[in-house]
């Protein structure tokens, strides 16, 4: 039995989400919130992304005014979202699309756009432009997965679930509403078809699931086994001068973290390190104290960082090497979360100086 359109249809004009980037029924989409939370909501949930993206829709209105920000700026906006290539490829594109006039309407187009994939380019041309194809993203995979009983484990099984997916918008339902049918594939898997324990029983694809009928939905999709995730080791240096400035730098614009801004430290290693070797890094001779360890897990690795703190002596800039950075204030600085981390660690261990 092959799902219906319709049947999807029907159940999402009575349970779409509201969220602040959606427009309302009967409204055409803006192209701008469309991408702006789509390059938001890459591999981030919805409740994080939520008040980052209205925090830039008021400081950005229009994509003209991204595009006019400094960069540094619109980095601090994003500071604790993560993945921040996504903040510089947002700004890069907000130019891009500035110089055009408007967004590009095909996924064609829209592909050659600093930071925009294959799911992005289909998610915004179905959603903002009524295109009529399939963003596949790991909603929509899952739900393909269960409905066509698809047993191969992922990562291999895309190339497969992708085919799949982009057949559920064949029926003439679907097609008069490809902006409607993208976002109920993506509520179906938000709401009904979740990772674990799917409710079934109110699924409007329920008799066209063909995982449900084997009794395996709740398994799909299958998964490759995870390696182990390795461990880093840093240590990073909090350093306060007599006008309660501290010392910060900025991270090279390629790589993780790129162009954030970051207490100097050491590099982050497979093996710890001593305090001595690690102080041997340190902006200054010190004295510097241990305030204890911050522990931030990344997707490939988790790292565990040893805090050291210290104010320096009146008079005593001068004799900061540039490349420890410069004194400023934390409050405009772009912080991943990290250093977020590092700082109020450090922070408490200042102020009971």
């Amino acid at each position: 039995m092959t799902p219906n359109a319709s049947d999807l249809l029907r159940w999402y004009d009575t349970h779409r989400r509201t969220l602040p980037w959606r427009s309302l029924p009967g409204h055409r989409p803006d192209p701008y919130a469309v991408w702006l939370s789509e390059i938001m909501l890459q591999q981030t949930t919805v409740k994080a992304v939520i008040a980052y993206y209205e925090r830039f829709l008021t400081h950005y209105p229009t994509v003209q005014d991204l595009a006019a920000a400094p960069q540094e700026d619109v980095l601090h906006l994003w500071a604790g979202l993560g993945y921040y290539a996504r903040a510089r490829n947002l700004h890069a594109c907000a130019k891009r699309v500035a110089d055009l006039g408007q967004f590009p309407d095909t996924v064609e187009e829209l592909l050659k756009l600093p930071g925009i994939g294959a799911y992005t380019a289909r998610a915004i041309a179905s959603i903002a432009f009524g295109v009529p194809v399939v963003p596949v993203d790991g909603n929509v995979e899952r739900v393909t997965s269960r409905l066509f009983a698809i047993e191969d484990s992922l990562p291999a099984s895309r190339p497969l679930l992708a085919r799949q997916a982009a057949l559920l918008n064949h029926p003439k339902a679907a097609q008069k509403r490809p902006s409607d049918f993208a976002q109920a594939l993506f509520d179906l898997g938000a709401t009904i078809c979740t990772p674990r324990n799917p409710s079934c029983l109110t699924c409007p694809w329920r008799a066209a699931c063909q995982g449900h009928a084997k009794g395996i939905a709740s398994t799909l999709p299958r998964k490759a086994p995870k390696q182990a995730r390795p461990t880093r080791y840093g240590a990073h240096f909090v350093l306060q001068d007599e006008t309660g400035h501290i010392l910060m730098r900025k991270r090279p614009e390629k790589g993780l973290l790129g162009g954030m801004d970051e207490f100097p430290g050491t590099a982050w290693q497979s093996t710890p390190w001593t305090e001595k070797e690690a102080i041997a890094s340190a902006p200054f001779l010190g004295p510097w104290k241990a305030c204890g360890e911050v522990t931030h897990v990344f997707t490939h690795f988790t790292l565990r960082l040893m805090i050291y703190t210290a104010t320096l002596p009146a008079g005593h800039n001068a004799g900061i090497d540039p490349s420890f950075g410069t004194f400023r204030s934390t409050e405009r600085a772009a912080l991943p979360g990290v250093m977020k981390k590092c700082l109020a660690l450090a922070v408490a261990d200042l102020e009971t100086r």
